[in-house]
């Protein structure tokens, strides 16, 4: 077969000549979508301006203003593509897209699980921009609800990038969801100390502090017996909520408390551990009713503590008293 290649430089040149007539209408669809492109970024900043009044729809006015402005954008491409190509009909890009929705639904699976997931976040509104939220082992504040993923700022000054699948389908704690946030702190008295005291020093401790809530009212209530301590679970309220008020207000309430029980006499024991010596050999050993390390005394006559001085001072005697016998 023989090569004509005049026919493909003839060819090419009807092309780049059609191209050429086809310029002016090129342009006119690029000017058309630039015009739809800037006006559906000033919809979605109107929504917004008009969300923004109203602080319990403004997540609303977020996903309004971003699905206005994506309609907006379509319609602007299928009214370029119809200039630029007059044989095109927007029923064909229609049928193109829903033979490739299910492609294209699993080839972005995550990526519109996580979409759908933002919209739901931005209509329920489970928290809002501004607000101090905790998942799994990230804290801080929410900077940014998108449409695919939550931004946050944590304490220490990093920002975190979360998909909105995963809040959406994990639990979320909103710690400024409510106006009033209660803290509580575990305060160990000696098991010699007067508890309805302890008590009563605490909440006054606690009364004199600026920032703790009269109501609801701050309460001390018993809750463990441990091993060198009897423990008093104390709980006190604050307003606003946030992370550094409730730091603030943990910081004056232990310094206040530790004044109050040390200038009231109550202990303040730490962990303490007692070794009982036992030679394993004196006739009591098995004896419950005579013998003390670790039994109780029973109702006779409890048995005397014997010391390790005196036990070393016995045995150094009872050898001495051998040696004797043994040169005798």
């Amino acid at each position: 077969m023989k090569f004509d290649f005049s026919e493909a430089t003839k060819s090419l040149h009807e092309m780049f000549r059609g191209l050429l007539d086809r310029l002016p209408y090129i342009g006119a669809a690029l000017v058309v979508f630039v015009i739809f492109f800037l006006i559906s970024k000033g919809v979605r900043a109107l929504v917004r301006n008009l969300a923004e009044r109203s602080r319990k729809r403004r997540n609303v006015g977020i996903v309004l203003g971003r699905l206005a402005q994506w309609v907006i954008i379509f319609v602007g491409l299928l009214v370029a593509l119809v200039i630029a190509i007059p044989s095109f009909k927007p029923g064909q890009l229609v049928q193109l897209l829903g033979i490739s929705s299910v492609a294209i639904g699993f080839a972005f699976r995550d990526i519109l699980q996580n979409f759908l997931a933002g919209i739901l976040l931005l209509l329920r509104e489970p928290f809002r921009v501004g607000d101090q939220i905790q998942y799994l082992t990230y804290e801080g504040t929410v900077e940014e609800v998108e449409t695919s993923a939550t931004v946050i700022k944590t304490y220490d000054g990093r920002r975190v990038v979360i998909p909105n699948g995963e809040l959406l389908t994990n639990a979320v704690t909103v710690n400024t969801a409510y106006a009033h946030r209660r803290l509580e702190y575990d305060v160990g008295i000696g098991y010699g100390d007067d508890i309805a005291r302890a008590k009563k020093l605490l909440l006054e401790a606690v009364s004199e502090i600026d920032g703790i809530l009269d109501e609801p009212a701050p309460d001390a209530i018993v809750f463990d017996l441990a091993s060198h301590s009897v423990n008093i679970r104390l709980r006190w309220w604050i307003a606003p909520p946030s992370r550094s008020d409730a730091l603030d207000s943990r910081d004056q309430v232990l310094m206040a408390v530790k004044a109050k029980l040390l200038a009231n006499g109550i202990d303040l024991p730490f962990p303490t551990q007692h070794v009982l010596f036992h030679d394993q050999t004196e006739e009591t050993d098995g004896d419950r009713s005579r013998q003390r390390e670790g039994w109780p005394a029973g109702e006779g006559a409890v048995p005397k503590s014997r010391s390790v001085a005196a036990a070393i001072e016995n045995a150094g005697r009872a050898q001495t008293q051998d040696g004797s016998a043994a040169d005798e």
